[in-house]
């Protein structure tokens, strides 16, 4: 039984985790996926998974996902518009601005193309790491242009939506100026910290803990995929840089001499500044709104993990967040939940109540 709201045949042209990830989740939903990719072995591997099956010369798409590299973005989309005229063609390329310009250089239909990306993926790529769920909750931006009719459009949240994701309508522009900030930068600053720790000693790196794992998590991305995306975006990305090396700049010189009047207060204003620049990142489901955290420790045994989260269910509290962290050394896990403020203290004493030792609340 078919639940998508998509109609005819989806063709996604690139396995990757991005591609493979959309075939999954349609497929799931009863669409007729077709899947191709230039590597014969990722296209055997995506079919294998799961994805869609092989192209068939009586194929006739209704939309067309291209999910390749941004350097080639924009050729894919002018091939498939002229193999498939009576198709839509979207992309989910991380640059919207330059891939709609190379379309238009090509003398492709670009009428008939509707840029979008969602704002979703995994350090890991290809199609081994596919999940049908990737896009659950997660922002997909759509950049329709030149007055699109509102039903190619229409067609593009549809995917959207059958996918889980949340439609954001953007011009590319805009698109690309918000990426730089909240994708592209924070790209650039975790690869250039954890660059820091290759000359680490061992006893400094054995001192690791959650912050480091969190503020470099994604520097281990593709580093070739990411020097297409940053060279796409330039103009905007490095915009944002400039603005991040004042303000690297402002805390050097301040530490270079802490005991100046004045020094303290400054260093106090940039950490502020950060303080208040978190607290604007959207919580669960976009929510605006801040939650505290329990840090519940764990035995490090088969089943517990399993067992305090399904007594934090069975106590009727929804988690908002789930982070683990093992404790060096020691044969024990931490886990942070993370709860709306009312629910936290009613949290603790059942979860104590129920033999579980909490570490630490943080408000």
């Amino acid at each position: 039984m078919n639940g998508s709201r998509m109609i005819g045949q989806v063709r996604v042209v690139g396995t990757g985790l991005l591609g493979a990830s959309v075939g999954l989740g349609l497929r799931a939903l009863g669409v007729d996926v077709i899947v191709h990719d230039s590597s014969p072995a990722n296209l055997s591997l995506a079919i294998d998974y799961g994805a869609g099956r092989a192209a068939r010369d009586t194929d006739n798409p209704r939309l067309v996902v291209v999910a390749v590299p941004p350097d080639v973005t924009a050729r894919v989309i002018a091939d498939e518009l002229a193999a498939f005229p009576d198709a839509l063609v979207t992309d989910v390329s991380s640059v919207k601005v330059a891939v709609l310009a190379g379309v238009r250089d090509s003398g492709a239909d670009v009428n008939r193309y509707v840029g979008s990306h969602p704002l979703a993926g995994r350090e890991r790529g290809g199609p081994i790491s596919a999940r049908g769920d990737l896009f659950l909750g997660r922002p997909w931006v759509i950049t329709p242009h030149d007055g699109m009719p509102a039903a190619q459009v229409g067609v593009i949240e549809d995917l959207v939506l059958d996918l889980g994701a949340v439609p954001v309508i953007m011009t590319a522009e805009q698109h690309d100026i918000s990426v730089a900030l909240v994708s592209h930068v924070p790209q650039v600053i975790a690869s250039l910290l954890a660059r820091r720790l290759s000359g680490g000693t061992e006893s400094a790196l054995s001192l690791s803990g959650q912050g480091l794992r969190d503020t470099t998590r994604i520097a281990s991305s593709d580093a070739e995929l990411w020097v297409q995306i940053l060279g796409a975006n330039a103009a905007a990305v490095t915009a944002v840089l400039r603005e991040y090396r004042a303000d690297l700049d402002r805390a050097i010189d301040t530490l270079d001499a802490p005991q100046l009047p004045g020094a303290r207060r400054a260093l106090a204003e940039l950490l502020a500044g950060g303080n208040t620049g978190v607290a604007r990142i959207p919580g669960k489901h976009g929510q605006d709104r801040r939650f505290n955290q329990i840090i519940v420790m764990v035995d490090d045994k088969p089943g517990e993990l399993a067992r305090l989260l399904t007594e934090i269910g069975d106590i009727g509290v929804n988690m908002e967040d789930l982070r683990l962290e093992h404790s060096p050394g020691q044969q024990i896990g931490l886990a942070e939940i993370s709860v709306v403020p009312e629910a936290e203290s009613g949290l603790v004493a059942d979860l104590e109540a129920r033999g579980w030792r909490i570490a630490q609340v943080n408000a």
